[in-house]
């Protein structure tokens, strides 16, 4: 009852604190990360070890190092932070929403952090190792490598993240059937759709545009949104069940 008084002043202040809450998390996240910045970098480059790339990262100038390890940070910390942060954006939404959604929504909380885990493992272990080979392997012993740090941590944080957010797929076509907005099979009829997207997508979010990376992101991405239609409608085939079941036993 309190939220439907609320003024437009009101929901401004609300969101000030949120995005202060969000901001301290990312914050603190960023100072613990930036203080291991260089364990992290070792694990940054050990999908170019994996691959049989003699990395050896140079800078260009003062205020690389210094550099480095802030995106570092910066990127790290938003992983740590991104409970906090995901949970303040669905706390402020849901005043909004009616019961049955609020439920759903926050249901997705944990699978959100579940499969964005999921696609930084994949795209570390699968992804950057295919990529580097293929993009390293272009020079054929003609060239040598002096590859920057920026340029190295910057192309390698893009795809995690950019893979965390792939793998999101399931969860998004999960919620928009859940909550009525589109039918398993009408998403099912749009494949070709899917496709073009996915591959559009992959090209967007790989900076090099490797055949190998971006089939790597496409065609999982493309398995998920099928798997998850699937998945989708069994779910609501089960659900339909119970409610005649109900309805018949009532």
């Amino acid at each position: 009852m309190a939220d439907r008084k609320m003024t437009i002043f009101d929901h401004l202040e609300e969101l000030r604190r949120r995005i202060i809450v969000s901001l301290l998390a990312l914050g603190m996240a960023m100072c613990v990360c930036y203080v291991f910045s260089w364990q992290i970098l070792d694990l940054l480059k050990n999908p170019a070890e994996r691959a049989s790339i003699p990395l050896e990262l140079h800078y260009l100038t003062v205020l690389d190092p210094f550099m480095v390890r802030f995106r570092i940070a910066t990127y790290a910390g938003l992983v740590i932070a991104l409970p906090v942060v995901v949970y303040e954006i669905l706390a402020y939404i849901a005043p909004a929403l009616r019961k049955r959604e609020k439920k759903v929504m926050y249901s997705s909380l944990a699978f959100i952090l579940f499969f964005f885990l999921i696609g930084v493992v994949f795209c570390y272990f699968y992804v950057l190792p295919a990529g580097l080979d293929w993009l390293v392997g272009q020079a054929g012993g003609h060239l040598r490598p002096m590859l920057t740090a920026q340029e190295y941590v910057g192309l390698v944080t893009i795809l995690l993240l950019a893979l965390g957010i792939t793998f999101e797929t399931p969860l998004v076509i999960w919620l928009v059937v859940r909550l009525g907005i589109v039918t398993p099979r009408r998403l099912h009829r749009n494949w070709r759709w899917a496709v073009i997207f996915t591959l559009v997508f992959a090209a967007f979010i790989t900076p090099d545009w490797n055949p190998i990376t971006m089939l790597l992101v496409s065609v999982p991405m493309f398995l998920l949104y099928e798997g998850s239609i699937l998945f989708a409608s069994l779910g609501l085939r089960r659900r339909r069940a119970r409610l005649r079941e109900s309805e018949e036993g009532g």
